[in-house]
């Protein structure tokens, strides 16, 4: 299935059904007086987050929604028939704009939550509702309301556990294929990633979910290269795995500019829980490698982890180390108090 986390659509609502302009004609009975009935409400449109998808693929196909109208009123004082409301499935974390792509109209957070995209017009008055005193033969009724249109987008933002992140070629796709039963595609060239994958990861008899997420470059904030659409996925995780490729000459130099994009960029990635990886170790001599974890670690004021995903040697490890701040950012988006401690930062 082919990831989309971004589409347009358009709503609109049904307009409300007209009333009826009737009087009452029975044997017997030459002045009944009005019987007009009102007319239905028009079907509204709908948005419910559902769990279970990871894609906005569905509305590539299908951007039109639009509900009935409402029924006419009817002698005999009958009121038209409501129109059933238009239900859309909205994966959950999906953002919902207006068509300025700018003013957020809401945030599909919670499984099973509802919002009104467009409203369905009410029925119009039949003359019936007009009689009076007065005016006892009234021939007045109104039209419905009418129903409500607009354009809207759908951002999607990926709710993972943990979210891999780094420059382009660091060996997030590999570390992702090494440690769950995701097949992203690998290969020895920038930019192998082009939408985020997801994979369920087990240890120590707990899962999480992963989020491998295109590579960053340096103005990525500024919507240079594939990171800028793609950063507001890390928004909704819990936690980030940074990797440095350990191949690259500055590891250090790497690791300050993905730490600027993120913190350029705002929403708070600057401040979530990060743990540091050097990749490709088996590429490295072991001298080599030790300088590089305490460059790194300098750079980062924290423990750096050396681990090769492709010999799968340290990966266990990294996963034990996420998995605190996996349970404390479940804790914390259940309501619940959730901390977990920093690691010492090296000296």
């Amino acid at each position: 299935m082919k990831f989309l986390d971004e589409v347009k659509i358009h709503v609109e609502s049904g307009a409300g059904g007209p009333g009826a302009v009737a009087f009452r004609r029975e044997k017997f009975l030459e002045f009944g007086g009005p019987d007009g009935g009102d007319g239905g409400r028009g079907g509204s449109v709908i948005g419910l987050c559902v769990a279970g998808l990871n894609t906005l693929i569905d509305f590539r196909y299908q951007q039109h929604f639009k509900a009935r109208r409402g029924g006419h009123g009817m002698g005999r004082d009958r009121t038209g028939k409501s129109s059933p409301d238009v239900v859309i499935s909205i994966p959950l974390g999906t953002e919902i704009l207006a068509e300025d792509k700018e003013t957020l109209i809401h945030d599909m957070t919670r499984v099973g939550e509802r919002v009104v995209l467009a409203k369905g017009g009410d029925g119009g008055f039949g003359n019936a509702h007009y009689k009076t005193s007065t005016n006892q033969a009234p021939r007045r009724a109104d039209p419905g309301w009418p129903g409500e249109a607009q354009w809207l987008w759908l951002r999607l933002k990926l709710i993972a556990d943990v979210g891999l992140i780094g420059l382009p070629n660091a060996g997030k796709s590999t570390f992702l294929s090494a440690v769950s039963r995701a097949r992203p595609k690998v290969a020895d060239y920038p930019f192998t990633t082009l939408w985020p994958q997801l994979g369920v990861v087990g240890v120590d008899e707990q899962e999480f979910v992963v989020a491998d997420l295109p590579g960053l470059i340096e103005g990525a904030h500024l919507g240079h290269g594939l990171g800028h659409r793609f950063l507001g996925h890390a928004e909704r995780c819990g936690a980030l795995l940074h990797l440095i490729d350990g191949t690259q000459d500055d590891v250090g130099q790497a690791y300050r500019t993905i730490r600027r994009e993120l913190e350029r960029y705002g929403h708070g990635l600057g401040d979530k829980p990060e743990v540091v990886v050097l990749t490709k170790a088996d590429a490295i001599g072991p001298d080599e490698l030790k300088k590089k974890q305490a460059a790194l670690g300098r750079r980062a004021k924290r423990p750096v982890s050396a681990i090769s995903a492709v010999a799968g040697s340290g990966v266990q490890a990294v996963l034990r180390e996420l998995l605190p701040y996996v349970l404390a950012g479940r804790a914390v988006r259940a309501g619940q108090p959730g901390e977990v401690a920093a690691p010492e930062p090296q000296p």
